[in-house]
């Protein structure tokens, strides 16, 4: 933890009475010298967060001492190599976020005293050996991003005191076999998600009483979401998204009192909305978007809002009107309802929701005049309400500091009237100035929710992920607007799609509109 730089020097290899070697967190680069195969006494070493490159030297498997190893986060590259199969006292063995390729040796399958095997984030390839089932010690094996393929190998059922498994953003395939998951009962993290994993949830599943973390999506799952999903009541999170399940959602899941972060979206789920999930006290995230459901959305929902964060069913057939009990000290962020058959008006009660970012309410079937008293939501980001029945002129509370942090207006496709609201732009403060400093957060942040929204630009709909950070917009396409196009539009200098096109608009087009340089088309 310095500021150390240059390379390791071969020199090195001299210090032979050494036990403990820890260079992490500098900036050393070059190559790990072979010399280093000379420390046979070393029991530590600890090399990670730097900038070697290179191979890993055979030589390390001469330092039969050696406890931890420790070799992360660096740019070392070509295999791994055989001989770490000889380190018969290792504990730790930690290669991650480098560039490592080929397969895993299986002579990794030596190591009977290894607690944790960490090679995630390399370029690693072919099978998960099945020499890995001999690992009896091991409390944590990661081998996510990578580009292992194949199935899972049954022998990972014979690790019995495995408390974290993390397979993730790989090629494997095949079903998940049901010996495995039926065997490791101390498992508290199950991560197999961005696979090609095909078949049904396995019903041993159920087994797992100590699981807290679940992540099967992005794969290929079919069938019915298995009901022993419902003995796993220590569980946190559950993320099912994108497969191929279809069936109801399973009422006992509102008895898993934990459970914080629910999401299945992107399958086939069908039926109506349970009730019983209004009892998860726990749960800040539910996102049960572009399935099938159908039926009323229960008013218990509204409950809710004094925990719940994010709350998304886009892209369903759900019916009836919008929960009105949203209460004071809301906790709701984002709340997203796009795409489905909602009636009647939208809720005062969220005005209530004083956190709220995201309001989706577009593609419905609302019948309203414009939510003037949503302006006094402060964190407002993103309004839509798009395609819709709503009407009339739209006004706005006299109050100054309306919409301060409004960043996404589409009010496209419904039949608002009168002149455009210059009464309304008046208040976009976060349109008038762009900021160099904000950007799209990196995929690598942790959050268990991207926010999502349709933008569209000359009749094509794109859906763009956190469009917070990303375009700032005002759609009042295809309404009955009427009068001139108001010159203070030209003040919003960070917009990067405006559109008022299918209007009754008329005048010249004002001057000030060239100061908008940030629009222009959507890519």
């Amino acid at each position: 933890m310095n500021s150390l730089s240059g390379t390791i020097p071969p020199e090195i290899g001299n210090l032979t009475n050494l036990i403990y070697l820890d260079l992490n967190c500098n900036q050393i680069s070059g190559t790990i010298p072979s010399q280093i195969g000379s420390l046979v006494k070393l029991q530590i070493l600890r090399i990670f967060d730097n900038h070697l490159n290179g191979p890993i030297p055979g030589e390390i498997g001469q330092l039969r001492s050696l406890t931890k190893l420790s070799l992360g986060k660096n740019f070392l590259n070509g295999s791994i190599p055989a001989s770490l199969g000889n380190l018969n006292n290792l504990s730790f063995l930690f290669l991650y976020l480098n560039q490592l390729s080929g397969p895993i040796p299986s002579e990794l399958g030596n190591l009977k005293n290894l607690n944790y095997l960490e090679l995630f984030n390399n370029q690693l390839s072919g099978p998960i050996p099945s020499e890995l089932g001999n690992l009896k010690n091991l409390n944590d094996m990661e081998l996510s991003a990578n580009q292992l393929s194949g199935p899972i190998p049954s022998e990972l059922g014979n690790l019995k005191n495995l408390n974290n498994l993390e397979l993730s953003a790989n090629q494997l395939s095949s079903p998940i076999p049901n010996d495995v998951l039926g065997n490791l009962n101390n498992l508290n993290d199950l991560e197999l998600s961005n696979n090609q994993l095909n078949g049904p949830i396995p019903s041993s599943i159920g087994n797992l009483r100590n699981l807290q973390i679940l992540f099967l999506d992005d794969n290929n799952l079919i069938e019915e979401i298995t009901s022993s999903i419902c003995n796993l009541t220590s569980l946190t999170v559950l993320h099912l998204s994108r497969n191929i399940l279809k069936g109801k959602i399973l009422q006992c899941l509102g008895n898993i009192s934990g459970l914080g972060y629910v999401t299945m979206s992107h399958n086939n789920l069908s039926g109506e909305l349970s009730p019983s999930i209004c009892n998860l006290a726990s749960l800040q995230g539910l996102d049960l978007g572009r399935n099938n459901l159908m039926g009323a959305i229960p008013q218990c929902f509204g409950n809710m809002s004094g925990h719940l964060e994010v709350l998304d069913m886009q892209h369903n057939n759900l019916s009836g009107t919008l929960p009105t009990t949203f209460s004071i000290g809301s906790a709701l962020k984002s709340f997203n309802l796009h795409g489905n058959k909602l009636e009647g008006k939208i809720p005062r009660s969220l005005k209530n929701c004083q956190l709220l970012e995201v309001l989706d309410l577009g593609d419905n079937l609302l019948n309203d005049t414009f939510p003037m008293w949503l302006g006094t939501l402060p964190e407002l980001r993103v309004l839509s309400l798009r395609l819709n029945k709503l009407h009339g002129p739209i006004r706005t509370l006299g109050s100054e500091n309306m919409y301060p942090e409004l960043r996404l207006l589409d009010l496209s496709s419904n039949a608002f009237t009168g002149n455009l609201p210059t009464s309304l732009f008046q208040h976009f403060r976060a349109m008038r100035k762009i900021d160099p400093s904000k950007k799209a957060p990196s995929d690598d942040e942790d959050g268990y929710y991207q926010n999502s929204i349709a933008v569209v630009t000359k009749g094509m709909e794109l859906e763009v992920v956190r469009i917070l950070f990303l375009y700032t917009t005002i759609d009042l396409l295809n309404n009955k607007f009427e009068g001139h196009i108001p010159s203070m539009i030209g003040v919003l200098i960070a917009l990067r799609v405006l559109n008022l096109s299918h209007n009754g608009l008329q005048g010249p087009i004002p001057q000030s509109l060239g100061n908008l340089s940030s629009v222009g088309p959507v890519r």
